[in-house]
């Protein structure tokens, strides 16, 4: 059935990112939000009260719902394949959380469903779709600094379970830093840059147990299933190579290094975790020997307005009516999936290992993409 107007989405899951989602959905004119669905029914009909969602229910009751198009799977990581193979066996089309699974095996079917049966799969993040990294995309293809030769990232902290009430999942396979940060950085690479060809990585863990240190269960001790710490080096298919330190183990905290290296130049970006709104700066070669100076640069204006989370499912929205910028899609997000489970084989192998998986170039969304614009009849 063909249809018009706004696109309709159901949300699954109504943990503590739902509110992100479900505000900036609804300042998304060509997407509604009509249903929200949690196992915990209680919480689900609280956040649809909340948002002004007119249904709220089960997870069956959001995929029974024939006004729901798109589902945005904002389950646990280790639900989201079960989840979202549901919903597409319902004949939706599916937005995910990242990452896309846990395990090559599963994901890998979930994206095989999506291209058997017809419906869109697209996974976060979404931040890559922001102005900034949209700019950045552009800049670099435009040649800004000349052909891409390496990049630099890194993140690290004390961890989530300084700030988190319930950090658990967060140490448990499937997650952990490589897991619950590494898609921001990886994805970002990866549209920047290219697919990534090998990987070698180094993983370690400052402690077996840990302790949540804020909320009511502030003092319960919880165990370390994964690497808390990693350094990864990724070479992607065209030979560039990058270099990313992942680490919840440091007391220093530092966040969003990106840095791509070029010919001509060298261009820095902002956190991944955040869709734009940082300084994109390009450094070019110096022409003297002069230290005592500071390296000048040039700051490329970002293009576009600031979104948010969500972005990604309205792409998807506006690609069912015809448009054409879902690309922030399952392939790609399987692809980084394929790139960390890599990571944590070389990790245990203690040597580099082949990322089976390869992706096309990801091009980039139009510079008047703008998502707070109507443009579905």
């Amino acid at each position: 059935m063909s249809r018009s107007g706004p696109v309709g989405v159901g949300v699954i899951g109504a943990g503590v990112i739902s509110d992100q989602y479900l505000s900036n959905l609804g300042s998304y004119p060509d997407v509604e939000v009509v249903a929200v669905g949690d196992i915990d029914a209680d919480r689900a009909a609280a956040q649809a009260t909340k948002h002004g969602v007119r249904s709220s229910g089960g997870v069956d009751a959001v995929l029974a719902d024939d006004d729901v198009e798109v589902v945005v799977n904002l389950t646990i990581p280790a639900a989201h394949v079960e989840v979202s193979t549901a919903a597409l066996e319902a004949g939706k089309h599916v937005w995910s959380e990242k990452p896309l699974g846990i395990e090559r095996e599963g994901a890998k079917d979930l994206v095989d469903l999506a291209g058997s049966r017809g419906p869109l799969l697209g996974c976060a993040p979404d931040t890559v779709l922001g102005p900034g990294w949209q700019t950045a995309k552009r800049a670099i293809e435009a040649g800004a600094i000349g052909t891409p030769l390496s990049a630099t990232t890194a993140f690290q902290g004390q961890g989530p379970d300084w700030w988190h009430p319930g950090p658990e999942f967060l140490f448990a396979k499937g997650a952990g830093p490589l897991f619950d940060m590494g898609p921001y950085y990886l994805t970002a690479l990866v549209h920047l840059v290219g697919p990534i060809a090998h990987v070698v990585a180094v993983g370690t863990k400052a402690a077996e147990v840990r302790t949540i240190r804020s909320g009511p269960r502030a003092g319960t001790e919880f165990p370390v299933e994964v690497p808390t710490h990693l350094a990864l080096t990724s070479i992607f298919e065209q030979g560039q190579v990058a270099s990313s330190l992942m680490s919840v183990d440091t007391p220093l905290f530092r966040h969003g290094v990106f840095e791509v290296n070029g010919t001509e130049g060298t261009l820095v970006l902002g956190d991944p975790n955040y869709f734009g709104g940082s300084e994109l700066r390009v450094y070019r070669p110096m022409v003297e020997h002069d230290r005592s100076k500071p390296q000048p640069y040039e700051i490329l204006p970002e293009e576009g307005p600031l979104s948010g989370r969500g972005v990604g499912a309205l792409c998807m929205a506006r690609t069912l009516r015809g448009g054409d910028v879902h690309v922030a899609t399952g392939q790609v997000a399987y692809h980084v999936l394929d790139v960390m489970v890599s990571a944590e084989e070389s990790v245990q192998r203690k040597e580099f290992v082949e990322v089976a998986s390869t992706v096309d170039p990801v091009p980039a969304l139009p510079a008047d993409f703008d998502p707070f614009a109507a443009t579905l009849a």
